[in-house]
């Protein structure tokens, strides 16, 4: 199913004229923690759940699904003034437990002062997500940043040192420290921090139209925030900075504050060659 194409055929029924058939294009499995990138006819206003979505000038938009979603309504209001809407049906996808020992207690549990520097932290990354650049890079596609091991997937219920955590929000890939990172896709760095709590050296990218990806547990990075990346572009190095247990990269992608499975995006939106 994922990376399939679905078109939903919205009539409009009206009494003076033949009907009028509009295609709204969707590409991409409507899943649980899937990207679905749309078309319409340019000058539609699409809104999804209540919220409105950036239409570019040619009619692109996209959309993503949480984790625990269940059903999604998208509603398009065409160029001529007709109206319409439809349920969309979220897939259910079975997720994994994975299990990792041997962190740090602090690290597990932390202390008020720990708090503290994790809530402006999560404030700080919940500010860079709600961006909604109006340039569609993630056009560009998307490529794997790092090469190596997938050593944990998107969604899996994470029990840490014994104890069940919050479920993994992106694709973590195993190899060599000081191996390089690159930007999955063209865009804007929003985020370039020496010394986060859990993700330590950590770098964020603005794709355009709510579309972001981080890259955690960095040993280095080598943008800076404002710096315009392109596909393929070196911005750091795989690090064991932060909560972690050894050399890896976290990979995470998010449409505004809803995660996604980078996977699911790779196929969605892909990216090859530099």
């Amino acid at each position: 199913m994922r990376g399939r194409i679905v078109a939903l055929v919205l009539a409009a029924c009206c009494m003076a004229a033949p009907p009028v058939a509009a295609e709204v294009r969707l590409d991409g499995a409507v899943e649980q923690g899937g990207l679905v990138v749309g078309r319409v006819a340019p000058g539609a206003a699409v809104v999804l759940d209540g919220r409105p979505l950036r239409v570019d000038a040619d009619g692109g938009f996209v959309f993503g699904l949480a984790r625990e979603a269940t059903e999604a309504v998208l509603a398009v209001r065409h160029p001529d003034g007709r109206e319409e809407s439809r349920r969309l049906t979220v897939a259910k996808r079975d997720w994994p437990v994975q299990r990792i020992d041997g962190l740090p207690p602090r690290q597990v549990t932390p202390d008020e002062q720990a708090l503290a520097r994790i809530r402006a932290e999560a404030a700080l990354i919940a500010d860079r997500r709600d961006r909604d650049s109006p340039a569609p890079w993630y056009r560009s596609g998307f490529r794997s940043p790092a090469e190596g091991r997938v050593s944990g997937v998107f969604g899996s219920q994470r029990v840490l040192n014994g104890e069940p955590r919050a479920p993994h929000s992106g694709v973590d890939v195993a190899a060599p420290e000081g191996s390089p990172v690159t930007a999955a896709a063209d865009g804007v760095v929003t985020l370039a921090h020496p010394d986060m709590f859990f993700t330590g050296v950590t770098v964020m990218i603005d794709h355009g139209h709510g579309l972001a990806s981080v890259y955690a547990h960095l040993k280095d990075a080598a943008v800076r925030e404002g710096q315009a990346v392109r596909r393929g572009e070196v911005i750091g190095s795989v690090g064991a900075t932060g909560r972690a247990t050894g050399p890896h990269l976290h990979w995470g992608v998010s449409w505004f504050d809803v995660k996604l499975d980078p996977e699911t995006v790779l196929g969605v939106l892909p990216g090859a060659g530099p």
